[in-house]
């Protein structure tokens, strides 16, 4: 064979050779790409299935259980003013809601109807606390609660335990209450120390004595709109009061709680709804609270952090009810200390048409909440509710 011919029988085996190769070549890539994909409909599948398994976990569907935290102002921040807000007359003040007028009139009716029960049953409604440690904070609002039963003619009885004490110890307490028949309302003072499971004890109550309203079934029932429960909470229940009194409208208003405490700011956003207000609930991990609050006719704020709420977070003619009872460091105060609200009142006053002080405010009307949840509850237990 000559020369040429084994050249065109070479070159022909190299094209052979390179056109196997090449069809090995897209064999092999065909191969990968089927099992790629093969794998990624696998992963997809078994993703939606991983998701399906999650969505079906409660403890995910309710979310993380993140406490709430909030960034305490600076104290310089506190001493700088913030830019004024545009538009805002900042030569006007707002009108000064008195809580300690209506809490006054509250109480004279409830004086008036435990005298009248008295003299038809021979009994007056008896009012339980549970107080546990010596925070100062506490310790004061009983000593209120307990001023507020005398003045109105109610029975009082504390039971007041050590911090160290058990969870069994206060639960016994709460037990001593439920099977006496001459206490009508119970309430744990909040917060308790850290060790008990503040829960467990608070469900303990007697659902018909449950007069501060945070047992399970009176939250539910004040979430769901054709339910009422047998007691509002309280502090809520005085937001709401000091609105009515103050022929605030409710309904259609856009209205921002800050806070979502079960104390506070959950009851408060429930009734809030009840009223048919458009509500927004601000709490530590929202992105630019102030943005919200700016667009809202009513600001209820509950978080318990001085002066957090400042001038140019309120928009012209905002109603302002400060729920925060903060103590500050005060040299000049007899105390060492005074109170001082979640709101900048000297700000606020120049930008609201109307605000709660503090204090003076919600404070006195939530205690008339109180007696009043309790006289109710005694007016069940011998016949003489509406």
């Amino acid at each position: 064979m000559g020369g040429a011919a084994v050249a065109v029988l070479a070159a022909a085996a190299t094209r052979h050779n390179r056109a196997r190769l090449v069809s090995l070549f897209y064999r092999v890539a065909r191969g990968l790409h089927e099992a790629s994909a093969a794998a990624a409909e696998e992963e997809k599948v078994g993703t939606r299935s991983r998701r399906r398994r999650r969505s079906s976990s409660s403890s995910l569907l309710l979310g993380p259980d993140f406490p709430d935290t909030w960034d305490h102002p600076p104290r310089a921040a506190s001493r700088t003013l913030p830019p004024q807000v545009a538009g805002a007359d900042y030569g006007c003040t707002a009108t000064i809601i008195d809580g300690k007028s209506i809490a006054e009139d509250i109480r004279l009716h409830i004086a008036e109807e435990v005298h009248q029960m008295k003299n038809a049953v021979g009994h007056v409604p008896g009012l339980a606390v549970v107080l546990v440690g010596d925070r100062r904070d506490s310790e004061s609002y009983v000593r209120y609660k307990t001023k507020g039963c005398e003045e109105v003619g109610i029975k009082s009885l504390l039971a007041k335990l050590p911090g160290s004490c058990t969870e069994d110890e206060v639960m016994d307490s709460v037990s001593r209450f439920n099977e006496d028949p001459s206490v009508h309302g119970i309430l744990v003072q909040l917060p308790l120390p850290q060790h008990m499971d503040e829960e467990r004890i608070l469900s303990a109550i007697s659902l018909e004595k449950d007069v501060d309203g945070f047992h399970p079934l009176n939250v539910g029932n004040l979430a769901l709109r054709s339910r009422k429960p047998l007691f509002f909470p309280c502090a809520a229940k005085a937001c709401i009061e000091l609105l009515l009194q103050s022929g605030i409208e409710l309904m259609g208003k856009h209205a921002t709680v800050i806070g979502r405490s079960k104390v506070v700011g959950l009851p408060t956003s429930l009734l809030l709804q009840r009223h048919h207000a458009t509500v927004s609930v601000i709490h530590a991990f929202t992105t630019n609270p102030e943005a919200i609050t700016r667009e809202s006719d009513i600001v209820i704020s509950a978080a318990g952090v001085a002066n957090l709420v400042r001038g140019n977070w309120l928009k012209q003619g905002t109603v302002v009810i400060d729920v925060g009872t903060n103590p500050v460091e005060d040299p000049n105060s007899e105390y060492g200390y005074r109170l001082t609200g979640d709101v900048c009142f000297e700000e606020a006053v120049k930008v609201a048409s109307a605000i709660t002080p503090v204090p003076g405010g919600v404070g006195p009307v939530t205690i008339a909440m109180l007696l009043g949840n309790t006289l109710d509850s005694a007016k069940r237990v011998y016949g003489l509710s509406d």
